[in-house]
């Protein structure tokens, strides 16, 4: 029998196309459907240049989550904290690593602050007045307008169509100072997530990205003591969309047997864990009913009990 090589297998039920080391069947890491189909790779998706490798084994991963667990929200399901981990797996994911030349032009409102000595009385409880100064401090307020030319580096967009970006941006960032350039060698061993999603969707994410990215440079940029009121709008050129791999750990956490199991999703990197843990509706209402209480409880005391 001719050993097993590796698999390009396309989940039916979210469509992330995973290649597996060895097997002809598994179950998708991303939605946990185990409706698989074994095809051959897609032509024309890139091939990664970059990749980002682990860092630390599933026993580092497996005690990131315990930490998480045990830290979340008192508003949070109970069961979450004992909550079975199900399925386990490090994956390669792609993504694109998107930098630009940015222009930008920006409108907002400055405030300078400045100094000023005034005059006051006050009366004391015989009726005499006294005469006082004191430094109090107002803002000046003008218009600024101006234009912007920046460099738009480190945005990182999911090319899979298994894990939304929002979940791959809740993990971020990355160190990308440890970017690698790409052999099969550094990821043999793990799945690794074939390109799934449209190149030109990937962009339009980039540029949504690059835009906000603008945003955190232009709030420092600001002159005077305060700013309100900042606008922008960018346009973009030379823009650079090189393919990577960046490593997540994927895994269902199972904390009701007649609910679906939660995703949880680690930074293969830094460690760092998003997932949306269930709220507990017993305790929202508890806290509610508590925080009327005590409102009303503030009331009949002040009134004396009337």
């Amino acid at each position: 029998m001719e050993p097993l090589t590796a698999s390009t297998l396309a989940c039916g039920q979210c469509g992330a196309s995973l290649v597996f080391e060895g097997v002809r069947t598994q179950t998708c890491p991303y939605c946990a459907s185990p409706n698989f189909v074994e095809r051959p790779a897609s032509a024309g998706r890139p091939d990664p240049t970059f990749v980002v490798t682990f860092t630390g084994d599933d026993k580092v991963a497996r005690r990131q989550l315990e930490s998480w667990l045990g830290t979340r929200s008192v508003f949070s399901d109970g069961r979450i904290k004992r909550a079975r981990v199900e399925g386990l797996r490090g994956i390669y994911l792609p993504a694109y690593l998107y930098s630009a030349v940015s222009h930008s032009e920006y409108s907002a409102l400055i405030g300078e602050d400045y100094t000023e000595t005034e005059t006051y009385t006050t009366t004391d409880s015989q009726g005499n007045t006294e005469t006082h100064t004191r430094t109090v401090t107002r803002t000046e307020h003008r218009a600024l307008a101006g234009r912007f030319i920046g460099y738009v580096n480190d945005v990182v967009v999911s090319a899979s169509a298994g894990l939304p970006n929002v979940e791959l941006d809740a993990v971020e960032p990355f160190d990308l100072k440890q970017l690698r350039r790409f052999t099969p060698a550094l990821v043999a061993g793990w799945i690794t997530e074939e390109f799934s999603r449209e190149a030109p969707e990937c962009v339009e994410l980039s540029r949504r990205e690059a835009v906000d990215q603008i945003g955190g440079k232009l709030r420092p940029y600001m002159p005077g003591d305060s700013f309100s009121d900042l606008q922008w709008k960018t346009a973009v050129q030379w823009e650079s969309m090189d393919p990577v791999l960046v490593p997540v750990w994927v895994l269902a956490v199972r904390y009701r047997d007649d609910k679906p199991p939660l995703r949880v999703v680690i930074n293969g990197q830094s460690g760092k864990v998003t997932g949306d843990v269930p709220l507990s509706v017993w305790k929202i209402l508890l806290a509610i009913g508590l925080g009327l209480g005590l409102i009303v409880a503030i009331i009949i005391a002040a009134t004396g009990g009337r």
